[in-house]
């Protein structure tokens, strides 16, 4: 046991912990993203059953876009 937690210490494991910590911060991140800011999640389908037909055309849910500008299209859909 007392080799284990000074295997811990060790200078050269300090960065592999950092990476480590860090790619798992960044991943319950962005499934805490996904779960709260998607369309497609519905957590109360009582009250909104269908989420993703309240998006209009200016509303951004894509986690990047590389050229598109949201402010400008047009709504070309119906309204349910």
């Amino acid at each position: 046991v007392l080799s284990a937690i000074s295997n811990l210490f060790r200078i050269n494991l300090i960065p592999l912990f950092i990476f480590i910590g860090g790619g798992c911060t960044m991943s319950l991140t962005y499934l805490g993203r996904l779960a709260l800011r998607n369309p497609d999640v519905c957590w109360d389908k009582k009250n909104n059953p269908e989420p993703w037909n309240k998006l209009g055309p200016n509303d951004q849910y894509k986690f990047y876009a590389v050229n598109m500008d949201y402010s400008k299209l047009k709504k070309d859909r119906p309204d349910f």
